[in-house]
């Protein structure tokens, strides 16, 4: 599970696994109830914005706002570089969030870093 999340990147070894994991609380600080909540990631190229793959997130625990996006080595064996990505929540009401990158006037960077075992 080599990797790791900022503000507005994702980092992940080519060919490892990675579990993005998600905690979902409100303004004060309490865990939000995601109970038939959607989560979808999608990668794409810079250049041309073609898609390289998505992911569908779990919800671990609904009460507790918990959930993840778990990355297998088919997904990170891109050729290593930086692509573009996004997430985004659909709630039970059907509203729709963005949820990374943080920074709003920002795009998403997903970087694959080279591995060298193969």
């Amino acid at each position: 599970m080599t990797g790791y999340v900022t503000r507005n990147g994702i980092v992940v070894r080519q060919g490892d696994s990675f579990d993005i994991v998600l905690q979902f609380r409100n303004a004060q600080g309490k865990p939000v109830n995601i109970e038939d909540w959607s989560i979808k990631m999608s990668v794409c190229e810079q250049s041309q914005g073609k898609e390289k793959f998505s992911k569908t997130g779990e919800v671990i625990d609904a009460a507790s706002g918990k959930a993840r996006i778990e990355l297998k080595p088919t997904d990170t064996s891109l050729t290593a570089g930086d692509y573009v990505t996004d997430i985004q929540v659909t709630t039970d009401q059907g509203d729709v969030h963005t949820i990374f990158p943080q920074d709003i006037n920002q795009v998403g960077v997903f970087r694959i870093t080279e591995q060298v075992t193969r």
